[in-house]
């Protein structure tokens, strides 16, 4: 069965460290819950489903989650909303197998925040952060630009795989400019 985990991690281009990320450094670099701290932040927390879809990975997040090139994965887009202005877009691949047993209800979860689940179960285990900074050629900033009406230069973003049970699930968390004001 081929797959991508031949793929070479310096071709992702993903950093241990946010190098330069200068305003965004605290929010990149905190490992508790994203979720709980919009929620503190903002008075009106919101989560907007933008895409939720069977659909194939990226070439480097299914060699990171050891998925087969012709799996797909239940893709999750949505943007944390802080007073009605979009903050955050996030995209997670959650694969079938990893959809079961104590996850069985994460493919369904509409405009629930997923962090807020993830987070709720101290068993759950997740990876360093890694951090990218994202130019208007990478599919993941157009993905978080589509619905802001300006276009910043570039965005950064991080991204960890939480486990449960031998479940695997990527979540990517890319901070919008909104999230600065």
């Amino acid at each position: 069965m081929k797959t991508y985990r031949n793929l070479s991690q310096t071709r992702c281009r993903w950093l241990k460290k946010p190098f330069a990320s200068q305003l965004f450094y605290a929010w990149l670099i905190d490992s508790g819950s994203l979720t709980a701290r919009l929620q503190q932040r903002y008075t009106r927390f919101s989560v907007k489903p933008v895409v939720v879809k069977y659909a194939k990975p990226m070439q480097d997040e299914a060699a990171l989650l050891h998925l087969p090139i012709c799996k797909t994965a239940l893709i999750r887009q949505v943007l944390l909303m802080g007073d009605n202005q979009p903050v955050v877009f996030a995209h997670s691949v959650l694969p079938r197998a990893s959809l079961r047993g104590a996850w069985n209800g994460l493919g369904r979860l509409g405009n629930k925040p997923l962090g807020a689940t993830l987070f709720a179960n101290p068993k759950v285990v997740r990876t360093p952060l890694s951090y990218k900074k994202l130019t208007p050629n990478s599919a993941l900033y157009r993905h978080a630009t589509q619905h802001l009406t300006s276009k910043p230069g570039y965005l950064w973003a991080r991204r960890s795989i939480f486990s449960l049970n031998c479940a695997n699930i990527m979540v990517t968390e890319v901070f919008l400019p909104q999230l600065l004001v």
